[in-house]
Protein backbone atom coordinates (compact mmCIF):
# COMPACT_ATOMS: atom_id res chain seq x y z
CA UNK A 1 0.00 0.00 0.00
CA UNK A 2 2.79 2.44 0.91
CA UNK A 3 4.61 1.73 -2.35
CA UNK A 4 1.44 2.50 -4.36
CA UNK A 5 1.00 5.80 -2.48
CA UNK A 6 4.65 6.75 -3.13
CA UNK A 7 4.26 5.97 -6.83
CA UNK A 8 1.09 8.04 -6.98
CA UNK A 9 2.79 10.96 -5.23
CA UNK A 10 5.81 10.70 -7.52
CA UNK A 11 3.50 10.71 -10.53
CA UNK A 12 1.67 13.76 -9.19
CA UNK A 13 4.96 15.58 -8.58
CA UNK A 14 6.12 14.81 -12.12
CA UNK A 15 2.81 16.09 -13.53
CA UNK A 16 3.10 19.34 -11.56
CA UNK A 17 6.68 19.82 -12.79
CA UNK A 18 5.58 19.19 -16.39
CA UNK A 19 2.76 21.73 -16.05
CA UNK A 20 5.21 24.30 -14.63
CA UNK A 21 7.66 23.74 -17.50
CA UNK A 22 4.82 23.97 -20.04
CA UNK A 23 3.68 27.25 -18.48
CA UNK A 24 7.23 28.62 -18.75
CA UNK A 25 7.44 27.50 -22.38
CA UNK A 26 4.14 29.24 -23.17
CA UNK A 27 5.31 32.38 -21.37
CA UNK A 28 8.61 32.18 -23.22
CA UNK A 29 6.83 31.93 -26.58
CA UNK A 30 4.61 34.88 -25.73
CA UNK A 31 7.61 36.91 -24.58
CA UNK A 32 9.53 36.09 -27.73
CA UNK A 33 6.61 37.31 -29.81
CA UNK A 34 6.82 40.66 -28.03
CA UNK A 35 10.36 41.27 -29.22
CA UNK A 36 13.90 41.66 -28.09
CA UNK A 37 13.02 44.06 -25.22
CA UNK A 38 11.16 42.85 -22.14
CA UNK A 39 7.75 44.49 -21.92
CA UNK A 40 6.02 41.71 -19.95
CA UNK A 41 3.56 43.24 -17.48
CA UNK A 42 3.72 46.71 -19.03
CA UNK A 43 2.88 46.35 -22.73
CA UNK A 44 5.16 48.47 -24.89
CA UNK A 45 7.16 49.75 -21.89
CA UNK A 46 10.64 48.37 -21.23
CA UNK A 47 11.59 46.83 -17.88
CA UNK A 48 8.29 47.68 -16.17
CA UNK A 49 8.89 51.40 -16.59
CA UNK A 50 12.01 51.50 -14.42
CA UNK A 51 14.90 53.84 -15.17
CA UNK A 52 17.90 51.76 -16.37
CA UNK A 53 20.32 54.64 -15.70
CA UNK A 54 19.36 54.89 -12.00
CA UNK A 55 20.78 51.41 -11.33
CA UNK A 56 24.19 52.82 -12.23
CA UNK A 57 23.98 56.37 -10.91
CA UNK A 58 21.99 55.77 -7.72
CA UNK A 59 22.78 52.08 -7.20
CA UNK A 60 19.06 51.35 -6.81
CA UNK A 61 15.98 50.81 -8.94
CA UNK A 62 13.82 53.87 -9.58
CA UNK A 63 10.52 54.06 -11.37
CA UNK A 64 10.72 56.20 -14.47
CA UNK A 65 8.30 58.97 -15.34
CA UNK A 66 6.30 59.11 -18.53
CA UNK A 67 7.34 62.72 -19.16
CA UNK A 68 10.99 61.57 -19.35
CA UNK A 69 10.48 58.74 -21.83
CA UNK A 70 11.87 57.89 -25.25
CA UNK A 71 11.46 55.15 -27.86
CA UNK A 72 14.33 52.75 -28.33
CA UNK A 73 14.29 49.30 -29.96
CA UNK A 74 10.50 49.38 -30.39
CA UNK A 75 9.81 50.00 -26.70
CA UNK A 76 9.16 53.00 -24.50
CA UNK A 77 11.92 53.55 -21.93
CA UNK A 78 11.15 55.69 -18.90
CA UNK A 79 13.58 57.70 -16.82
CA UNK A 80 13.42 59.40 -13.45
CA UNK A 81 14.90 62.64 -14.81
CA UNK A 82 15.75 64.45 -18.03
CA UNK A 83 19.44 63.99 -17.17
CA UNK A 84 19.03 60.21 -17.01
CA UNK A 85 17.16 60.21 -20.32
CA UNK A 86 19.98 62.24 -21.89
CA UNK A 87 22.61 59.85 -20.52
CA UNK A 88 20.74 56.88 -22.00
CA UNK A 89 20.28 58.64 -25.33
CA UNK A 90 24.00 59.37 -25.51
CA UNK A 91 25.02 55.75 -24.84
CA UNK A 92 22.13 53.25 -24.70
CA UNK A 93 24.45 50.22 -24.80
CA UNK A 94 26.01 51.36 -21.52
CA UNK A 95 22.68 51.37 -19.66
CA UNK A 96 20.46 48.81 -21.37
CA UNK A 97 19.98 45.70 -19.28
CA UNK A 98 21.55 42.58 -20.69
CA UNK A 99 19.27 40.16 -22.57
CA UNK A 100 16.77 42.90 -23.37
CA UNK A 101 15.78 43.20 -19.73
CA UNK A 102 14.49 39.63 -19.46
CA UNK A 103 15.44 37.61 -16.40
CA UNK A 104 19.12 36.73 -16.84
CA UNK A 105 18.72 33.45 -14.95
CA UNK A 106 15.69 32.58 -17.09
CA UNK A 107 17.71 33.21 -20.26
CA UNK A 108 20.44 30.92 -18.88
CA UNK A 109 17.74 28.23 -18.47
CA UNK A 110 16.42 28.84 -22.00
CA UNK A 111 13.36 31.02 -21.25
CA UNK A 112 12.31 34.64 -21.71
CA UNK A 113 10.46 35.53 -18.52
CA UNK A 114 9.40 38.57 -16.54
CA UNK A 115 11.50 40.45 -14.02
CA UNK A 116 11.01 42.31 -10.80
CA UNK A 117 13.01 45.54 -11.02
CA UNK A 118 14.17 45.16 -7.40
CA UNK A 119 16.01 41.91 -8.27
CA UNK A 120 19.12 43.17 -10.03
CA UNK A 121 22.91 43.23 -10.12
CA UNK A 122 25.66 44.97 -12.01
CA UNK A 123 28.58 42.84 -13.16
CA UNK A 124 31.44 44.10 -15.29
CA UNK A 125 29.54 47.33 -15.93
CA UNK A 126 26.39 45.58 -17.21
CA UNK A 127 22.90 45.49 -15.68
CA UNK A 128 21.33 42.07 -15.08
CA UNK A 129 17.70 41.74 -13.98
CA UNK A 130 16.06 38.70 -12.39
CA UNK A 131 12.62 37.18 -11.96
CA UNK A 132 12.41 37.84 -8.21
CA UNK A 133 14.50 37.88 -5.02
CA UNK A 134 14.59 34.07 -4.79
CA UNK A 135 15.94 33.73 -8.31
CA UNK A 136 18.34 36.60 -7.58
CA UNK A 137 19.81 34.56 -4.70
CA UNK A 138 20.28 31.56 -6.99
CA UNK A 139 21.80 33.78 -9.68
CA UNK A 140 24.26 35.31 -7.20
CA UNK A 141 25.73 31.88 -6.37
CA UNK A 142 27.26 31.53 -9.85
CA UNK A 143 26.70 34.61 -12.01
CA UNK A 144 29.66 33.92 -14.32
CA UNK A 145 28.39 30.43 -15.08
CA UNK A 146 24.85 31.66 -15.71
CA UNK A 147 26.14 34.49 -17.90
CA UNK A 148 28.07 31.98 -20.03
CA UNK A 149 24.93 29.85 -20.48
CA UNK A 150 22.71 32.87 -21.12
CA UNK A 151 25.12 34.31 -23.70
CA UNK A 152 24.90 31.01 -25.59
CA UNK A 153 21.10 30.77 -25.41
CA UNK A 154 20.15 34.43 -26.00
CA UNK A 155 20.52 34.45 -29.82
CA UNK A 156 18.25 31.42 -30.21
CA UNK A 157 15.66 32.84 -27.81
CA UNK A 158 15.29 36.01 -29.87
CA UNK A 159 15.27 34.11 -33.15
CA UNK A 160 18.79 34.81 -34.35
CA UNK A 161 21.10 31.94 -35.33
Amino acid sequence: MKLTRRCALAGLAASVALIAVSALEIQSTEAAAKGQINTIGTPGVAIKGYDPVAYFTERRPRAGKKEFSLRHKNAEWRFFSAANRAAFEADPAKYEPVYGGYCAYGVAQGYLVKIEPEAWSIRNGRLYLNYDDGVQKTWSKNPSGYITKADQRWPKLIGKP
